[in-house]
């Protein structure tokens, strides 16, 4: 007996094995299926979403936060008394991370847009909850060691806002195509409208988030007020070492209106520049007096300290990335740079008519100017010759005694107040960091009459947010990047940004119903179609002779014999 079976001819899906293959391991056509996904892979996807959430604000954090990253490589050398850039590995990781878990997600999607059926692979699961479990440590240390830095996220949607809502629109409209064939292919009616709402939902939000997105940008230009100062905080660290005479006169190359220093009190009385309790990192202790460089940098005297090289550890260890960009003459001048007085940064100031302020820390009890180093102080600041107008004096301690020696000091706080607090006891500037002062706040200073600076602005966006709120200036470490900043990065009045939203919604919300439409209508009078099917209907189209000649096979089995 002869039996006559239709020849099968299979149409390749290369895309849909690599889709299938990469996601589940799923390379061969048998291995694949259409049925519902099971509640555990459902669970996974869930977790799937999770991590990406997760690691999309974790990126978006570190990304903003690159305004400290001197900052936080600070913290970190405290705690391991080693300086290294802490940040690289963080970026690399989160970067690694980032990519790799977005790329399973859009493989996701593209099961979801086939109907197939999500099958996570075991190596997988394991990379997810490794990338998952990983981030959770990073967030938890660091809001234990960084807490502060978190304020940057708020703080920078006033600079980014208004894109992210843009491509985040742009996004949940291109879903829509995924949405939509669901719906259509769906046979469950409980399901579809579900899915309808639950989309609707999410892109209704999307519509009004601008309704609470605040942007000091988003003003009338007119109004704009005059380009903040900037302040060398330091100096200029990124091009030459911390406190140092060279780092100051490189931020006076800048433009810089005023300088910004950390002062201690040597043994012997004399007021030096230092940011450290310790002199390890930022001079050649350890090999002048390899005895003492566990020892408190106001445990030296000035005859000590001048000994010391305050240069060779920038070029050596090159905390900004920048070494290469030095010119020959520069580097030459670094590496011979010493301990730099706090007269001398008077001096300095002085002849080009530069405001100067310094936080002066105070010894301990078992110093020998314990109780005079307000005097010695001071007497650094007569002895320069500077106008006492030109300094900012920021310490709480004793202001009533220093008004009475120096009548001319700028009275600074470096302590968050009311304005009328301030107002009362006589000082006329705070210093604050940059997230301990709200637009509203830094206008209601503004109004009356309180010059308030923040610390550290380094980043043109950040520069550009407290520009437009009103703020009179800002200590730097990066006076040569903002230099390039001669106008806020963005700014639109009210109205323009008001159409900017309304247009990016009327088109999302046609493009969405024209997809909804489209989808329908291509579904519609079509019989349910599986891409892995049988394709003889295909193959009877086709005019190549191979095809028409084998049409049919002839299958014998179950002859007598």
């Amino acid at each position: 007996m002869v039996k006559h079976q239709p020849l099968q001819v299979y149409e390749r899906q290369l895309c849909l094995s690599c889709i299938t293959g990469i996601y589940g391991c799923r390379w061969k056509r048998y291995q694949r299926s259409h049925d519902d996904t099971t509640k555990w892979e459902l669970l996974w996807s869930l977790i799937l979403l999770l991590t990406f959430c997760l690691l999309l604000v974790w990126f978006y954090f570190w990304w903003e936060a690159h305004n400290d990253y001197n900052e936080f490589n600070w913290f970190l050398y405290n705690r391991s008394g080693e300086w290294s850039d802490g940040t690289v590995p963080i970026l690399a990781t989160t970067a690694a991370g980032f990519t790799y878990i977005a790329f399973l997600m859009v493989l996701a999607l593209c099961h979801i847009a086939l109907g197939q059926q999500l099958n996570l692979h075991w190596l997988h699961k394991i990379g997810v909850t490794a990338a998952l479990l990983t981030t959770i440590v990073g967030v938890i240390s660091v809001n234990q060691t960084w807490g502060q830095e978190w304020d940057v996220i708020p703080i920078s949607l006033q600079a980014t806002g208004p894109f992210l809502h843009i491509g985040a629109l742009a996004a949940i409209t291109a879903l829509s195509w995924i949405v939509a064939g669901q719906v259509a292919r769906a046979e469950k009616t409980l399901f579809q409208v579900v899915v309808v709402l639950l989309y609707l939902s999410v892109l209704l939000g999307l519509y009004v988030v601008p309704l609470y997105i605040t942007s000091p940008c988003i003003m009338d230009p007119d109004t704009l007020k005059p380009r903040p100062d900037v302040i060398g905080h330091q100096g200029a660290p990124m091009l030459a070492p911390e406190n140092t005479l060279w780092s100051f006169q490189r931020a006076l190359q800048m433009n810089v209106t005023g300088l910004e220093a950390d002062v201690a009190i040597s043994v012997d009385g004399v007021p030096f520049l230092m940011h450290d309790l310790t002199l390890r990192r930022t001079t050649d202790v350890g090999k002048v007096f390899p005895d003492r460089q566990m020892d408190e940098a106001s445990r030296f005297n000035w005859t000590d300290l001048q000994q010391l090289n305050a240069g060779q550890w920038f070029l050596k260890d090159d905390p900004f990335w920048t070494v290469h960009t030095l010119a020959s003459r520069e580097i030459e001048l670094i590496a011979n740079q010493s301990v730099c007085s706090l007269e001398q940064l008077l001096k300095l100031a002085s002849y080009h008519n530069t405001t100067v302020v310094f936080r002066l820390r105070r010894p301990s009890p078992e110093h020998p100017c314990y109780h005079s180093w307000i005097n010695d102080t001071l007497q650094a600041v007569q002895q320069s010759g500077v106008s006492q107008s030109l300094v900012m004096w920021t310490s709480d301690e004793h202001r009533a005694q220093v008004r009475q020696l120096a009548p001319g000091l700028i009275q600074t706080s470096v302590e968050k107040r009311s304005p009328q607090s301030l107002q009362k006891d006589g000082i006329s500037r705070l210093l604050l960091r940059y997230n301990q002062a709200s637009t509203r706040e830094i206008r209601d200073f503004s109004e009356t009459h309180i010059n308030l600076t923040l610390y550290t602005v380094n980043e043109p966006w950040l520069y550009s947010v407290l520009w437009c709120s009103g703020v009179s200036s800002v200590s730097s470490e990066a006076p040569h990047i903002l230099r390039k900043v001669p106008y806020p990065i963005w700014l639109m009045s009210p109205s323009e940004y008001c159409l900017m939203w309304v247009s990016a919604d009327l088109i999302s919300f046609a493009v969405v119903i024209g997809i909804f439409i489209f989808q329908k209508y291509r579904t519609s009078g079509m019989r349910s179609y599986n891409p892995e099917q049988i394709m003889l209907s295909a193959a009877v189209r086709r005019s190549s002779p191979d095809i028409n000649v084998m049409k049919e096979k002839l299958i014998f089995s179950g002859q007598p014999q």
